[in-house]
């Protein structure tokens, strides 16, 4: 058979070295920030384990060679995750989050861009990254012919480009300070499209912390700290533009070259919530195993010894199974095949999809497994749950925006379904 789950030596080496991080620094930090009540101040309190994220390559491991970085697989990319995810999902999403920050530049950087990406190269110091997409509103349909699209616009003024407008839920954008990130990916609507094609009007903007520092006070500007259910040490603020200037080289995805980066980069992201997924039902399984084997609830014998808690438990774990056997699948056949891009990407649309749907199931059967005790803090089913909860509703929201674009897919007149697994069928 062409199908082989054993890990390559790099493959277990980065599980390794993830896992060892995750042991060591990343879960030492929920104890750090859990002593501060704002979510924004515990997100301030994981910079030093950020640091050490740097310092250990896992940034510039998410850069692509050929722009200088160390990246590799999509594979290597999902198995990192999910070993992170499984211990302290809120600082490894900061992590990650920068990961997705620079995928733009990973799809469409040009030598000219090498600079931008030299803090992230380096090794040094905790620079943050975001790619700054979504909009008070919602973006599900900004793509849509005769809707207002993105509110945030760019004009260019001789050799600059003015930004305006205001962005939500962009992790990082705000960085440690809340003065801007090191570098944003701004998606941004150009004030002189080409058409009436909503698409032609897409365009991507870098921006840095130097740039926000050379305009007036207030063209970059937090007007709200966003606390959240879960992921309580993350920074995904509300934040506004306002006559925001950047040098006309800074553009990164001209006007009506942006849309597509933005989903393909979307795409990458789709495969990594389904790694993401797994090691939140990892943490949900181990710690429902660990309980039912260590207690008994004044019964005779453990509890996993009752049928209906192994057959929750046995459920966990075979949905946690199938749901790595696909983002696996999905990583490996969004870079390599078979099939066409559009037969490659429904994967990675059903990794997304169908790995976060059934976390929040597994984390629930987890808490029923284990009972009331499951609703102390100081359990971690809660946390979980939380965790869990958002998983279908972000990074493109299962029903507003990753099933439509399945629908679209299964609309074309050429659709291929089985194409992904066999090839194409013509």
């Amino acid at each position: 058979m062409p199908v082989d789950f054993h890990l390559s030596p790099a493959e277990e080496g980065i599980r390794s070295a993830a896992a060892a991080f995750a042991a060591g620094p990343l879960k030492d930090t929920k104890r750090i920030y859990m002593k501060h009540q704002s979510h924004h101040e515990r997100f301030q309190s994981t910079r030093p384990t950020y640091h050490q994220a740097v310092a250990g390559g896992l940034i510039k491991g998410q850069i692509a060679p050929h722009l200088g970085g160390t990246g590799g697989t999509l594979i290597e990319a999902a198995v990192l995750v999910e070993e992170m995810y499984t211990v302290e999902p809120s600082t490894s999403l900061t992590i990650f989050s920068t990961g997705l920050g620079l995928t733009p530049i990973n799809l469409a950087g040009k030598p000219e861009h090498k600079e931008f990406l030299a803090p992230f190269l380096s090794g040094n110091g905790e620079p943050l990254a975001s790619l700054v997409f979504s909009e008070p509103g919602g973006v599900a349909n900004y793509l849509e012919k005769g809707a207002p699209g993105l509110l945030t616009t760019a004009t260019l003024d001789g050799d600059e480009w003015v930004l305006n407008g205001e962005k939500i839920w962009a992790t990082n954008s705000a960085g440690w300070e809340f003065e801007g990130a090191d570098l944003q990916c701004v998606v941004c609507r150009t004030t002189t499209p080409s058409s009436n094609e909503p698409a032609d009007a897409i365009m991507i903007l870098l921006v840095t912390i130097a740039d926000i520092k050379r305009n007036a006070p207030g063209a970059f500007k937090v007007l709200r700290q966003v606390s959240t259910a879960g992921h309580t040490a993350c920074s995904g603020p509300h934040i506004k533009y306002t006559n925001l200037k950047v040098p006309a080289k800074n553009i990164l995805c001209p006007p009506g070259t942006g849309a597509a980066i933005v989903s393909a980069a979307f795409d990458c992201t789709a495969v990594l919530v389904g790694a993401m997924s797994v090691g939140v039902m990892r943490a949900a399984f181990d710690a429902a195993l660990a309980f039912a084997k260590g207690d008994n609830r004044r019964g005779a014998s453990e509890l996993l010894t009752r049928q209906a808690v192994a057959d929750l438990l046995s459920g966990i774990k075979m949905q946690a199974e199938a749901c790595r056997a696909l983002t696996w699948k999905a990583a490996n056949c969004l870079e390599n095949g078979p099939g066409d891009y559009n037969a490659r990407r429904e994967l990675a649309l059903a990794a997304k999809i169908y790995c976060s749907d059934t976390c929040t199931k597994a984390v629930t059967e987890a808490i029923n497994a284990v009972g009331i005790t499951a609703y102390d803090a100081d359990q971690p089913f809660a946390d979980l749950l939380t965790t869990a909860m958002v998983l279908p509703i972000f990074d493109g929201g299962n029903v507003g925006i990753r099933r439509r674009h399945m629908q679209q897919l299964m609309l074309s007149e050429d659709y291929d379904p089985w194409a992904s697994t066999y090839g194409p069928s013509k």
